[in-house]
């Protein structure tokens, strides 16, 4: 495969692109235009910075921060000076922040300032105040030009690397070998407790060669990259696919429907991969056909079963080539199943399409039924970050890797996903735990028990629905507890209903029965 063999590592993917698209646009953002050669520039003095820091091969460097240019900067340049990576949910609050980063042990961390009308240093100080610490962290540099006196600027983070030549830095990104990790990606188990999936450069650069390839991505296209970077698909689906087939990069931080087709019309956007929400929306959107779409060649979506209807309406009235879905999950590299170019409407509204290239799918169950969905291949994690019990769970002795998921194969090796094992449900395309919720609830004062389930929500997708028992006496609105929630766990988490109950149906082994929940 090409991938793992030509660039060898992710530093090797951007000095081969800084070179054969040297005057391409990379990265644009408002009058802010990057051509890949001066990418490739800035990454290095991103390396250098990072080595003037103290960081050595195998040190983690989380980066907690919207989409922009300086993520790619900033997250490029640690991979290249040996980093490993560990992105971070930017909808997460300042102790779920601090969680990963102590977990991971990460020295350095890149942290915007202020994100949504939060200040993410003083939430991140807040938590740190009222937990346990952060003794590996030894820097962190915030990405602006504004920091507070115990922290660096990017700015002067920069600066710090002057001192360091182009050998030295060459030399560590030449170092970076294809099995080495390149990024540690922490997804919430059903325990509430964060996992961190293991990930090395050449799987990640055989994965997204593949995506390019199965997709179309090719030069010349415009890529609005609405998905989150923290996210696998937002950084490799996006990020690293631009940078091997020299597409330029047109990152937006948050999904706004009018910035959306803004950017699409002026920008002549050709590359809209995202939730089925998001191109609903822009459908939907009354001010739609004020805007010049027509450039728009490729859509890509999953995380979720996409109606036909919204298929065969961006081909027919945005007049859109390529409408593909797929399924992955972070544990796999991002990616398992994919639609084909060329495959049948139907097939790409009702299935996340077949197995990739060099891995294999697998369903408990006979073809047509219900059953766990297991992946073997290339693409599944070494494991989850010092985690060995947690590895156990899900990776077998044979190298399957159990997803949790609930699926249904066709005879043609088109999977279809029907449930989560683990009651997981998306929310606007993140992926919200129950039981880490419930974990969060049980935190408030008056909540005596608690359970959540995901409930259908035309906006979203689905959203969470809690039963609460409240302790006695207690006076706790719903309102109350969705307010204490907002303050508490990142907005996609928090419950939009909360009904209260004298107590929850449970089994003879005391487990919760939601079935009977969802069927109240």
């Amino acid at each position: 495969m090409r991938g793992d063999v030509e660039w060898g590592s992710i530093p090797g993917l951007v000095r081969s692109a800084a070179e054969r698209y040297a005057d391409t646009e990379a990265v644009v953002e408002g009058r802010t235009r990057i051509s890949y050669s001066e990418l490739g520039a800035r990454v290095e003095r991103s390396a250098a910075a990072c080595v003037a820091a103290g960081i050595s091969p195998g040190d983690r460097v989380a980066i907690w921060a919207p989409n922009s240019p300086a993520w790619i900067v900033a997250a490029l340049g640690a991979v290249s000076a040996g980093a490993v990576l560990v992105p971070i949910n930017t909808r997460f609050k300042g102790a779920e922040a601090a969680d990963v980063l102590r977990r991971s042990g990460a020295r350095l961390l890149f942290v915007t300032g202020a994100f949504l009308g939060t200040s993410y240093v003083a939430s991140l100080r807040r938590a740190v105040d009222r937990g346990p610490g952060l003794p590996y962290l030894d820097q962190v540099v915030v990405l602006s030009d504004d920091a507070p006196e115990d922290f660096r600027t990017w700015k002067d983070f920069l600066a710090g690397g002057d001192a360091v030549g182009p050998a030295e830095v060459r030399a560590r990104s030449a170092a970076v070998d294809g099995s080495s990790p390149s990024d540690i990606v922490f997804t919430s188990g059903t325990t509430g407790r964060p996992k961190g999936a293991v990930i090395t450069h050449a799987q990640t650069l055989r994965a997204y060669e593949i995506w390019c390839d199965l997709a179309g991505l090719r030069q010349g296209d415009r890529y609005l990259i609405v998905n989150p970077f923290f996210h696998t698909f937002g950084y490799k689906a996006g990020v690293l696919a631009c940078l091997m087939r020299g597409a330029t990069m047109i990152p937006q931080p948050v999904f706004n429907t009018d910035t959306a087709l803004a950017n699409i019309a002026s920008e002549r956007v050709s590359v809209l991969p995202g939730p089925p929400t998001l191109h609903q929306s822009l459908l939907d959107h009354p001010a739609r056909d004020a805007h010049d779409l027509s450039a728009l060649r490729l859509v890509v979506t999953g995380a979720a079963v996409v109606p036909l209807q919204l298929v065969e309406r961006l081909r027919g009235e945005l007049g859109v080539e390529t409408v593909l879905t797929a399924y992955g999950l972070s544990e796999a590299s991002g990616i398992v199943t994919m639609c084909r170019r060329g495959d049948d409407p139907t097939v790409i509204a009702s299935t996340s399409g077949r197995a990739i290239p060099g891995t294999q799918v697998r369903v408990e169950a006979p073809i047509g039924e219900p059953g766990e969905v297991l992946v073997r291949g290339f693409n599944v994690m070494r494991g989850y970050y010092e985690d060995e019990a947690g590895t156990a769970e899900v990776l077998t002795e044979d190298g399957w890797l159990r997803t949790g998921d609930v699926g249904v194969l066709d005879g043609d090796g088109n999977l279809r996903i029907t449930d989560r094992i683990k009651d997981m449900f998306i929310v606007g395309g993140f992926n919200a735990y129950p039981a880490e919720i419930e974990q969060l609830l049980g935190l408030h004062p008056d909540v005596a028990d608690v359970a959540v389930i995901g409930v259908p929500d035309p906006r979203l997708g689905e959203v969470g629905k809690a039963y609460v028992v409240r302790r006695p006496d207690s006076s706790t609105t719903s309102d109350d507890l969705i307010a204490w929630a907002r303050r508490e766990m990142a907005n996609y988490k928090v419950p939009r209903w909360v009904e209260f109950v004298a107590e929850l149906p449970r089994n003879a082994s005391g487990k919760v029965v939601k079935g009977e929940l969802r069927r109240s």
